[in-house]
């Protein structure tokens, strides 16, 4: 082979692997739009009391992210970290005990819990490390039984419950702000899409992250770190389970992390600004989960 071709192609096969390397996955920026490393998410997410990780449920990224997160925060808490997740409902607290300290196999575990169709893949990984870590891992979420009944009967539906059913829910009467841009929106969704507003709607959202806020509360002391995953939403522009951790317990140092998808990662995309401390951006052209 001629001197020429063999230069040729060496310049060519270097552009494919310069090309390669300039695809990212991810990219993280904080509440001002400047790009960080992830080094600096951990510094600032281990000083914290709680630490919301909102992800986009079918993201792999995002569930990724998850995991490397807890591994590095375990290097630095170790049995002070604490995790927890919107995907299992508080009535399951007790299996998942079970399941964590070994009592209640794989099994018979994802036949009992109510599990979510990607548990498997996206978060099941999380609760095998805190099993093998033995970290407290806390089922936070409201029974979804619940949350339909608010839907259909407002917060008022709750009152029925008997002593046993409300501890599985925060408190009531649960504080609510319907003016919270968050809630507000969600009307304005439905209506737009031609839908009838519904306002037992947001309450039903908000009852979920009241929830989610009061098990975080109940399951923090001093010196712990609550890591926390959860969908974006409930966490969005420091509202949601952030708005209802200020209520229980106003002194905590809290650290959001919001996830997005653009198309291009060079840049915090303006509607994208100023959602959370931090912000994961994922290429719009990733692959899902689910």
């Amino acid at each position: 082979m001629k001197k020429t071709t063999i230069f040729l192609l060496i310049i060519f096969f270097s552009g494919i692997v310069a090309s390669g390397q300039e695809m990212t996955a991810y990219k993280l920026y904080n509440n001002k739009g400047k790009a960080i490393d992830y080094s600096k998410l951990v510094r600032q997410a281990s000083e914290a009391d709680v630490v919301l990780f909102g992800e986009l449920h079918n993201n792999p990224i995002c569930h990724w992210l998850q995991l490397e997160l807890s591994r590095s925060l375990y290097d630095v808490k170790k049995q002070d970290l604490v995790m927890g997740a919107e995907m299992f409902e508080s009535d399951n607290a007790l299996l998942i005990s079970e399941y964590l300290s070994g009592l209640v196999k794989d099994k018979n575990f994802e036949s009992e819990a109510r599990l979510w169709s990607n548990y498997k893949t996206d978060y099941k990984p999380l609760l095998q490390f805190a099993r093998d870590s033995s970290v407290v891992f806390v089922a936070t979420n409201i029974p979804r039984r619940y949350a339909s009944l608010v839907n259909r009967n407002g917060f008022e539906g709750l009152e029925a419950l008997d002593e046993e059913a409300r501890s599985y829910i925060a408190p009531l009467p649960v504080p609510y702000d319907p003016e919270l841009p968050g809630y507000k929106s969600m009307l304005e969704m439905m209506e737009g899409s031609g839908g009838h507003g519904n306002d037992n709607l947001p309450k039903a959202q908000a009852i979920k992250d009241a929830t989610m806020a009061y098990s975080i509360s109940r399951n923090i002391s001093a010196g712990k770190l609550f890591l926390h995953f959860h969908g974006t939403y409930h966490s969005d522009n420091y509202e949601g389970i952030v708005w209802y951790l200020k209520q229980y317990k106003p002194d905590l140092k809290i650290v959001t992390i919001s996830s997005c998808e653009q198309t291009n990662l060079e840049s915090l995309a303006e509607e994208n600004n100023n959602k959370a401390d931090f912000i994961l951006v994922v290429p719009e052209s990733m692959t899902k989960t689910h």
